[in-house]
């Protein structure tokens, strides 16, 4: 193994320690859809008005008709005790069609789902804007959410809806690539591309190369379940998962 070699793993390394740490301090609490004026919908029109990609509404609040589906998935991410980010995901099946994303790239999708293969539909991730200064990995912490969710739910992608400028991003950390052309969504005034991560090609890969991905059946139990009871929030658990598969292999 070359030096440059050793220099960048073990920098990966140490960035995926920090964020191990970091989740210590981390929660995440799921959205009530009864609550229209949660903070997490306050949080999101802050967000888009910040950039001008949404017209002023005098509740302040960013709330759409996706939010009301019963295969939608909504959470806010503290750390701290502090709202600093959110996350909106749809696990879409033939039984359950419906998301942002089905509803601007049907034609390419609905074969997808006539054919059994379910997929998991994040989007709506905003951040404060303090917090994104302050904590630079916030994407990571909020996406752990999404990758989650495809070990949860028995799905064949992760379709992402994700900005131009996004998409290196996907690219590396998700091995995503590109599935539809650029379209427009909603009343957003920005365009979006299709992106598709294939969830049992990457799944082992992403969580060796970055562990705070991963969890335990219990804390993805804990989020997603039916018939849980109302958990204000939810203690990450990629520390100990990435024990248990340590153990695991050394068997």
């Amino acid at each position: 193994m070359s030096e440059a070699t050793e220099q960048t793993g073990g920098a990966s390394s140490r960035f995926a320690m920090t964020l191990i740490d970091l989740l210590d301090r981390v929660r995440y609490r799921k959205v009530s859809d009864k609550d229209q004026f949660d903070p997490v919908y306050r949080l999101r029109y802050e967000a888009y008005r910040r950039e001008d990609f949404i017209p002023f509404n005098s509740q302040g609040v960013t709330r759409d008709e996706f939010d009301d589906l019963p295969n939608c998935h909504c959470f806010g991410v503290y750390i701290d005790d502090r709202l600093v980010s959110s996350l909106r995901f749809h696990h879409v099946t033939a039984e359950t069609p419906n998301s942002p994303c089905m509803s601007v790239w049907p034609d390419i999708l609905q074969p997808h789902l006539d054919a059994g293969r379910g997929f998991i539909d994040p989007g709506r991730f905003t951040a404060d804007f303090d917090a994104s200064l302050a904590y630079p990995a916030l994407p990571y912490l909020t996406l752990r959410l999404a990758a989650m969710a495809c070990e949860y739910f028995p799905v064949v992608y992760c379709m992402s809806a994700v900005r131009p400028e996004h998409t290196a991003f996907y690219r590396r950390i998700f091995g995503a690539k590109p599935l539809g052309d650029q379209r427009t969504y909603a009343n957003l005034a920005f365009p979006m591309q299709l992106y598709a991560a294939e969830v049992p090609v990457i799944r082992d890969m992403v969580a060796r190369r970055y562990p705070f991905f991963m969890s335990t059946p219990e804390e993805r139990q804990a989020l997603f379940g039916t018939g849980q009871p109302n958990i204000p929030a939810i203690a990450p658990t990629a520390r100990l998962a990435q024990r248990l598969e340590e153990l695991e292999k050394a068997g």
